[in-house]
């Protein structure tokens, strides 16, 4: 569960902080009784921003469905000249 430090503890306790992290999750931290910051691991944030990935993988992680798309031609409009 996370934990609401003050940033005073923070940074006196940083190593805890740091193992916390870890071991229950994110910590969020506190200046001036407002919460400012939350720390989390790396791996979890490369999940949240996307990091690592690209487009063309998340387009061939898409279901494969056959589409029979057709269109009418389109021969231009009229222009009088």
């Amino acid at each position: 569960m996370s934990r609401i430090w003050q940033l005073q503890e923070a940074k006196a306790r940083f190593s805890e902080l740091f193992t916390e992290v870890f071991s229950t999750g994110p910590q969020r931290v506190s200046r001036h009784g407002k919460e400012t910051i939350v720390l989390i691991s790396e791996d979890e944030f490369r999940s949240m921003s996307g990091e690592g990935s690209d487009f063309v993988n998340f387009l061939l992680s898409a279901p494969r469905v056959d589409l029979e798309i057709e269109r009418p031609k389109d021969y231009g409009r009229p222009v009088d000249v």
